[in-house]
């Protein structure tokens, strides 16, 4: 066994005989812990709301989305929707068309974003689950009709149980200023609506989904014209059919997207979310782990007549700085490994039972949580480091 690693053993696991160092070493130890485990169950958590925001997202984008290079609108033709179809494994083509409107209701303006959609999205989306009043109904009686965001229709105050129409404006293309100004050359059209929905904020501030031919007829669009073709996928990875998407269409002028690139700055957001809470978490471990330095000085001024000892045989400065860097961190070791243990304990408990409610009038009774490994590994690995350079830091004065 390695001297040092024996001497730093003895120094941990002995009756020291000071009781203030066992009792500064044990809160160092149990700091290391507390942090460990805050650090695992508050990016549990993080894992928790992330996985609940991609799950909503997933239900109002698509798997895989064709589009024009430049953005334009376009009439696919038979032969563009039968490639799509044959590359994703026969699955249907879903044909949508958006743009920013303004809307009016009741008085109120706002700008908003219409998506219309064909009669095969609004048989398959799950947006159904996420209605918080109405019914997902985009024809009713061979009238159009319309579902809200939640953000929008309480901007606007807009009821389902109201007989009121929503207006949708939209200037006509070619058409020249007329004299009464430029609201007289807004194109539009009526719409009822019966149902609002929410999936997240930047979803339910904006968006408006009617039949894709009421689209065409306020934006002025020819028959069958859209900005994009989507797929889902029904759960399967989409990777290998947007691969060969890519090499078909890619060629032609088109960009084929999975919903991380359709919307890049909403995902890259939620990883720069988790990653500055495990960096501040880190900061808070660093500060616990000065704790470790304290300890380590007063064991340096107890057991320097060793050291002393230790010189007089042929040890050398190096050993006893080794031995005083072992001990710290096999203290910051100790601490991690306890800390590992309950915080994934507590996590697992948490994800699978719910124990720690949430306060107010939510959808979610309890706090989400969702442990990954790639966590622990990182936690494990940042906690450790810190260990090591503030016993590195500790032991520097026992050669002095």
């Amino acid at each position: 066994m390695d001297t040092g690693l024996f001497i730093a053993a003895r120094y941990l696991f002995a009756r020291k005989s000071h009781n203030v160092i066992n009792v500064i070493s044990a809160i160092s130890a149990s700091g290391m812990a507390i942090g460990t485990a805050a650090l695992i169950l508050i990016l549990s958590v993080c894992n928790g709301f992330d996985a609940i925001i991609r799950q909503n997202l997933s239900d109002i984008d698509p798997d895989i989305t064709v589009t024009r290079a430049d953005g334009a609108s376009f009439v696919p033709d038979s032969l563009l929707v039968s490639t799509i179809e044959e590359a994703c494994g026969g699955r249907t083509v879903q044909k949508i068309l958006e743009q920013n409107v303004i809307a009016s209701y009741s008085g109120k303006q706002a700008l908003a974003s219409i998506k219309g959609v064909d009669a095969s999205f609004e048989s398959v989306t799950p947006l159904s689950g996420h209605l918080v009043s109405g019914d997902f109904k985009l024809h009713s009686g061979g009238m159009p009709q319309a579902c809200v965001g939640a953000g929008l229709a309480r901007q606007m105050g807009i009821n389902p149980r109201f007989l009121e129409k929503l207006v949708l404006l939209y200037p006509g293309r070619g058409e020249a200023m007329p004299l009464l100004g430029a609201i007289s050359s807004l194109g539009s059209v009526k719409v009822g609506v019966t149902g609002v929905f929410s999936i997240n904020t930047s979803v339910d501030s904006r968006l408006i989904l009617i039949p894709i031919e009421t689209a065409r007829e306020l934006l002025g669009k020819s028959e069958g014209e859209v900005t994009q073709l989507t797929i889902n996928m029904e759960g399967e990875n989409p990777g290998p059919s947007i691969r060969k998407l890519e090499s078909l269409l890619g060629k032609d002028g088109f960009r084929v997207l999975d919903r991380y690139r359709l919307n890049p700055s909403v995902y890259r957001m939620m990883k720069y979310e988790k990653f500055s809470v495990y960096i501040v978490l880190l900061f808070v471990v660093i500060v616990v782990a000065f704790n470790i330095f304290g300890s380590m000085s007063m064991l340096i001024i107890e057991k320097r007549p060793d050291m002393e000892t230790l010189r007089a045989m042929g040890a050398s400065d190096r050993l006893s700085g080794r031995i005083f860097m072992l001990e710290g961190w096999m203290i910051s070791l100790l601490g991690l490994a306890v800390g590992l243990l309950s915080g994934t304990g507590l996590a697992l408990i948490q994800q699978h039972f719910g124990i720690i409610k949430m306060p107010g009038a939510y959808s979610l009774n309890a706090y989400p949580a969702l442990l990954l490994g790639s966590d622990v590994l990182w936690t494990g690995l940042g906690v450790a480091l810190i260990g090591l350079i503030i016993s590195y830091l500790a032991a520097r004065s026992s050669r002095t």
